[in-house]
């Protein structure tokens, strides 16, 4: 049997909402698996739909950079979120942004690429010896239009174009740029607020819409339903999980009576163009690593037991 622990639970309840015993009890049967406790939770109607926020555990600084028609975003973790405040380390983000832009996203080519006299590899090391601390290029991805914009939004800024979140998001139109620069950024933050999962329903996985359809049978099935009403609610419950997690049917955040796809018909008028979203990118810092809980006064108890 798996050692659930304090912290387990602690964090199916966030994900979940679920009462205390009963995330226990679903992380006992499931042994200690976070998803198949939430998806039990979810059978047992006891749970809301999971919206699986990533743990964030990591530091660092998200970059992100776009030149005319098409944007890169970064991620380069360190230790310790002092080091996100640091002049040096917020340059060497930016550094790396904009070589990204010339060589392209994997991070193996970006290290050996220059940034003048030094690859960014020395960089790194050079930065790492200085301030203290490791450092490491975590990811890259970019996003390009052939003609429109691409729009960003960095959330909890700490210089331009640097933050806890970046987002980049692909306009093609051929209206007016700085409307559609505009537009880009609003639809950018609706991205980091609302975290889709994908730009509609076909861009879902199989496997992602087949465990929410397995997930929503089982639940009326433990109700009593019938397997022909089982069939049409879960149908039903499909379209409302796709207003959930699909960007063009989410309800727009900056203004809830309409969704992004009405939204942007909506402002086709004021670019002078129909638009088109390509696509999107989200880097949230950290997501999907686990840093190591640590007692930093139990920590500072026993440096000074030790001096």
């Amino acid at each position: 049997m798996a050692n659930v622990t304090s912290q387990m639970i602690k964090d199916l309840r966030e994900t979940t909402g679920a009462g205390m015993m009963d995330c226990k009890g679903a992380l006992s049967e499931t042994g200690g698996d976070m998803d198949a406790a939430v998806d039990l939770l979810r059978k047992k109607g006891l749970a809301k739909a999971a919206k699986k926020a990533s743990r964030v555990a990591a530091e660092g600084l998200i970059g992100v950079s776009v030149k005319g028609t098409k944007g890169v975003v970064v991620e380069v973790n360190s230790e310790t979120d002092f080091v996100a405040r640091n002049d040096l380390f917020q340059g060497l983000v930016k550094m790396i942004a904009n070589v990204a832009h010339d060589v392209g996203t994997n991070v193996e080519k970006i290290k050996p690429a220059k940034a003048g006299s030094l690859t960014i590899a020395e960089s790194l090391s050079e930065t790492i010896a200085k301030i203290g601390e490791n450092m490491t290029l975590r990811r890259a991805a970019e996003l390009s239009v052939k003609q429109g914009v691409v729009g960003s939004y960095v959330h909890s800024s700490v210089s331009e174009g640097l933050g806890k979140i970046g987002v980049l998001v692909g306009l093609e139109s051929s209206g007016k740029a700085d409307e559609l620069t505009a537009l880009g950024r609003l639809v950018a933050m609706h991205i980091a607020a609302s975290n889709p999962q994908a730009l509609d329903a076909a861009g879902l996985s199989p496997e992602t819409v087949q465990r929410e359809k397995d997930v929503l049978a089982e639940k009326f099935k433990q109700q009593g339903k019938p397997a022909n009403v089982i069939e049409k609610i879960v149908e039903s419950g499909l379209k409302t999980y796709y207003k959930e997690v699909t960007l063009l049917e989410q309800a727009y955040v900056h203004d809830d009576k309409k969704n992004v796809s009405q939204a942007l018909k909506e402002a086709e008028g004021k670019v002078g163009g129909p638009i088109k979203i390509t696509g999107f990118v989200r880097f949230v810092l950290g997501e999907g690593i686990e840093k190591q809980e640590s007692d930093f006064a139990a920590e500072v108890a026993a440096a000074a037991g030790q001096s």
